[in-house]
């Protein structure tokens, strides 16, 4: 078959980049294709012929390549407004050479629309027609396509690296005014390594995510470590504003399937991509990839009708109360406002979804903690604490979404670096966040015993997360002990108490993990995670031996908890050194009794005619 002769077949619109720059006048509003497509060439042409150029405006989302125009040099020639701010021009900014736009990144299109940001020119870079005169968009479909369509003269930089993307990609001849033939290669952007604070929190994300989710997961380092840990789920989709390389393991692995997708099902959709030419080459003439405009990508709407819609993104610094800084460092303006609040309404509003916010919770080589008791001057918020739901650290998972003031504070507390959460507490009470009678363990020295998580299933087949009790564990704590029945409390406490104190529940969720344990067991639940069972150990160093004491909440007893729960305290304190175990129980608690009778140990007994005295010797199991 003859190769399909394009520069002939449309040779009135091919020129070089030089003479297609006479197309642009003094004053008018340049815009540049989106990330790893920015037409490098035409950009390099744009500065070097700019000799009749003045007051340009140049206009862009994200762009990866050089920025010639962003310098002290052609400030007189080139104003700079971005809608994200990237390395290569953050100086500029920084030093007043260029503007951000604050936006969300779903109504840039409509504001070219309606021409409230103009645009005269568009300098994309798309692939060559095929026979019927289509190019394709490639690596970034996002903006440039509402770009092209309200701009005055559209310049291509046509270049037979780009790859061919499917999807709604796809701009016509017709459409375009000049085209510039030349060839270059796609920037890369390097793959992240991820380290361990990293991976942790890739870890903990990858805990919300249930199989048959469909992700939105940008660019960086911790959708890398994500991927890490994701290799175990079931038919996963993509529905994202950008992705990179760390999507192609999930897909090889079979971890990425479509199959369950909602809306476009049995494709990866997204708006534009970055990463290195192994993933250039994988997109490539790909079916199972599809590109869209932003308009469609990241419409809350759109993204609300995928069921177990999971959106990742990321904070810079998020205060007490929810209110989450993503674009700014102080006064300095330092990335954008991009997709992430059109992603966290839309995932909020999703059956089943769920809005995340991912950070590490220090920064500056561990020197400042990112959770803080309020924002830096000067930072501003681009997730309000009202569309804030999940927020991820290196440390846990705090769920804020619906929780009071004290709830939130306290979570994201237990989420924060442990060295700098007694100021954050300290600061916490002096703004009354939380009661003055808060508890203020030396986090610093007490640490969350992670290694003692586990998950099981009980004898109905049900799973359920067993894992240390935290100091965030109180409300719902409290509501377990309010739910139990009088005789469930009769046979714990042996008293007819109706009254639970909330001075006692903080003795008991503020623990040092040495002395003191307690093991919750957890089902999800509508707020978060529901506790259902607490087994809880009480060490008298002197003797080496701890009394031990069980609750099971009435619809989860005669299930096989209670026995795991004292299979697992025992593992647990003989790992320790602990000597003995010991507790009285009632003789109507009879399932108790059975549990202790069934553990494996040599148990011994004793009654004063009202309640069991139980030992057992933890080295001495039958």
């Amino acid at each position: 078959m003859q190769e399909f002769d394009w520069k002939k077949r449309y040779e009135n619109k091919v020129s070089a980049a030089a003479t297609a720059m006479k197309l642009i006048k003094p004053g008018n509003r340049i815009f540049i294709g989106t990330g790893c497509a920015q037409p490098q060439h035409l950009v390099n042409t744009l500065v070097e012929h700019s000799g009749e150029i003045y007051d340009a405006h140049i206009v862009h989302l994200l762009t990866m390549g050089s920025a010639p125009y962003a310098t002290e040099k052609f400030r007189e020639r080139f104003k700079v407004n971005s809608f994200f701010i990237a390395d290569n021009v953050r100086d500029a900014l920084e030093r007043g050479i260029g503007d951000y736009t604050p936006i969300f990144l779903s109504e840039i299109p409509m504001e070219f629309e309606s021409g409230r940001i103009p645009i005269d020119v568009a300098l994309i870079s798309v692939t060559p027609p095929d026979a019927n005169g289509l190019c394709s968009l490639g690596v970034s479909v996002d903006i440039v396509k509402s770009a092209c369509a309200n701009a005055k003269y559209v310049i291509a930089q046509v270049n037979a690296r780009m790859p061919r993307t499917f999807g709604d990609s796809f701009i016509h001849i017709n459409n375009i005014d000049v085209m510039v033939p030349c060839d270059e290669d796609i920037i890369e952007v390097p793959v992240p390594e991820p380290d361990e604070i990293l991976r942790r929190i890739g870890q903990n994300i990858a805990r919300l995510v249930e199989d048959g989710s469909t992700i939105e997961c940008g660019i960086g380092r911790i959708p890398q470590a994500l991927a890490e840990f994701l290799k175990d789920k079931k038919d996963l989709g993509i529905h994202t504003e950008m992705f990179s390389d760390w999507i192609l393991d999930l897909i090889d692995c079979g971890a990425i399937t479509c199959s369950k997708k909602t809306l476009n099902r049995g494709k990866i959709v997204a708006s534009f991509c970055m990463g290195s030419k192994r993933l250039y080459d994988h997109i490539d003439n790909n079916p199972f990839f599809e590109f869209y405009p932003t308009e469609y990508v990241n419409d809350p709407q759109i993204i609300s009708q995928h069921e177990k819609m999971v959106g990742i993104n990321v904070g810079l610094e998020i205060d007490l109360t929810g209110q989450v800084c993503s674009d700014s460092l102080g006064y300095k303006f330092y990335s954008g406002i991009g997709g992430q609040v059109d992603f966290i309404r839309g995932c909020a509003r999703s059956r089943g979804g769920k809005a995340i916010i991912a950070m590490p919770s220090t920064a500056r080589d561990g020197q400042v903690s990112r959770i803080v008791s309020q924002l830096t001057e000067g930072a501003g918020v681009v997730t309000t604490r009202g569309d804030v739901h999940y927020v991820v650290t290196e440390y846990g998972i705090a769920y804020l979404h619906g929780k009071s003031i004290r709830e939130r504070a306290l979570s994201l507390i237990n989420i924060a670096h442990p060295k700098f959460r007694s100021d954050l507490i300290k600061a916490a009470k002096t703004r009354n966040y939380v009661y003055a009678d808060q508890i203020e363990m030396d986090t610093e020295k007490i640490r969350y015993p992670e290694e003692l998580e586990h998950r099981d299933t009980l004898n109905d087949g049900t799973e359920i997360f067993f894992r240390p009790v935290k100091p965030t564990d109180e409300p719902s704590l409290a509501e377990m002990l309010y739910s139990l029945s009088e005789t469930s409390v009769q046979t714990r406490y042996m008293m007819r108490t109706v009254r639970f104190p909330r001075k006692d529940i903080q003795q008991w969720t503020n623990i040092d993990y040495d002395q003191n344990l307690a093991i919750v067991g957890t089902v999800p639940g509508a707020s978060g995670e529901e506790i259902v069972a607490i087994a809880q150990y009480f060490l008298d160093p002197k003797t080496q031996a701890a009394e031990v004491a069980f609750l099971v909440q009435d619809e989860w007893q005669n299930k096989g908890m209670g026995t795991f729960l004292l299979e697992y305290l025992s593992k647990i304190a003989k790992k320790r050194g602990v000597k003995q175990f010991y507790a009285k129980v009632l003789p109507a608690n009879k399932g108790m009794l059975a549990v202790f009778y069934n553990s494996g140990y040599k148990v011994n007994t004793e009654f004063d005619g009202d309640v069991y005295s139980i030992a057992y010797n933890l080295a001495n199991q039958k």
